[in-house]
């Protein structure tokens, strides 16, 4: 099957719903508070679907692995963060887990898709 747009990744998805759990849990006393955590989380976990989006839509395989190891690392600085959060008492051991849980399949994920395409006979358009 050839995907032809972004939003058909599930990577993407998984990426978009991971975006707006940590919104829901930063709109949350007292991590609402601490705008700095709160806006680096966000921005992190947004990076992450953003990344894939624009890697995709340069129609070629070298750029978009290029994006999905940005989009892996964004994965990685919002793991962190979870800790940060979990560390600062803003979320509970349960929602870390739960977000620990979402970065590491993402982040695997997306090594798998690397890993294809690098194989791949396609170059992209």
């Amino acid at each position: 099957m050839i995907i032809t747009r972004f939003e058909d990744l599930e990577i993407w998805k998984l990426a978009r719903e991971l975006y707006k759990f940590v919104f829901n849990i930063t709109l949350r006393e007292p991590f609402c508070r601490d705008f700095k955590l709160r806006d680096q989380i966000r921005s992190s976990s947004g990076s992450i679907s953003d990344n894939i989006a624009e890697g995709f839509e340069r129609g070629g395989n070298k750029e978009f692995i290029q994006f999905l190891f940005t989009a892996k690392g964004s994965c990685g600085e919002t793991r962190n963060q979870s800790y940060r959060a979990y560390d600062s008492d803003y979320i509970t051991h349960d929602i870390l887990n739960e977000l620990l849980e979402r970065t590491d399949k993402i982040s695997r994920k997306i090594v798998s898709l690397i890993k294809k395409l690098k194989s791949s006979s396609n170059r992209g358009i």
